[in-house]
């Protein structure tokens, strides 16, 4: 067995302490981190070892295509691809990814690593190799706050395959987002209207709430109010109104011709974008 010298590079300095032995535990439930020395069979007598001359290169690291992970109230385990790009002059023997929420990677509240022990890497130069794994997020088990919505770490690494095992791991290389379902309701009154009349737009903006399990109200919240006519595909946006305490909307518009009224949310950090459905309004 070869022993393996790793230096991993983050934040323009080295960060040997990523690859010690001892491990941090948050808080939900016991999830585990991985460290370096866990993940590539690292020994405390290679990380004294002098540091290889060169390191494998991570160029890309791509979690769900690039969509954010959504999860509501109900939402069991949900298995997402992850997939990370590296280099290095001997090729690549293994890559590692993981989603980890917290301020520093010592100290955190959630954490998902990857199923695989090792991830499928295929070659697509002598030096390149384009690597995947899957990571599951149980929303059930441990998204259990709601304070976990938002953006998450991710850590990238791969090892070379070179005599000595050159590691990258690097616990702050990108972020991606976990958000809490979103859901916008939209009605138009009275209907039938006559032309010209008042027409009144209610609707509702709502989002999971991790902690109870239920649809909660997302309250000052700015929303447009958008219609389309009724031989049309395209939405124009008529006004914005702002969210009440309980996440409702309440707003009125004058009856012009037939046509469709919705609500649209561009969503927050924690929370994703959602158009309510057309409600169709016959103006006589």
């Amino acid at each position: 067995m070869r022993i393996r010298t790793t230096v991993a590079a983050v934040s323009g300095g080295l960060v040997l302490s990523a690859l010690a032995v001892p491990v941090a535990q948050a808080d939900g439930g016991g999830v585990h981190k991985p460290t370096a020395a866990e993940r590539f069979g690292v020994s405390r007598a290679a990380m004294s070892a002098a540091a290889a001359d060169e390191l494998p290169v991570v160029s890309k690291v791509t979690v769900n295509g690039g969509k954010s992970i959504v999860a509501g109230t109900t939402t069991g385990a949900q298995t997402f691809t992850v997939s990370l790009t590296a280099s290095h002059s001997a090729g690549i023997e293994d890559a590692y990814v993981d989603l980890w929420h917290g301020k520093e990677h010592a100290h955190y509240d959630g954490v998902f690593p990857p199923n695989e022990q090792n991830a499928t890497c295929t070659p697509v130069s002598e030096t390149t190799s384009n690597c995947k794994l899957t990571i599951t997020v149980d929303a059930r088990r441990y998204l259990y706050m709601n304070s976990l919505a938002g953006t998450w770490h991710v850590t990238a690494a791969a090892i070379a395959a070179d005599e000595v095992g050159s590691v990258y791991w690097n616990d702050f290389y990108g972020t991606h987002r976990i958000q809490r379902a979103s859901k916008l309701t939209a009605n138009a009154s009275p209907e039938p209207v006559k032309k010209g009349k008042t027409i009144t737009v209610t609707g509702k903006l709502t989002r999971a709430n991790w902690e109870t399990r239920k649809y909660t109200g997302y309250s000052t919240q700015p929303v447009k109010l958008q219609f389309r006519k009724k031989d049309s595909n395209t939405y124009t946006t008529v006004k914005t109104v702002k969210t009440n305490s309980k996440g409702d909307l309440n707003t009125t518009v004058k009856a012009t011709v037939d046509g469709f009224y919705r609500w649209s949310f561009a969503g927050t950090s924690t929370t994703p974008a959602v158009n309510a459905a057309g409600d169709f309004i016959d103006v006589k």
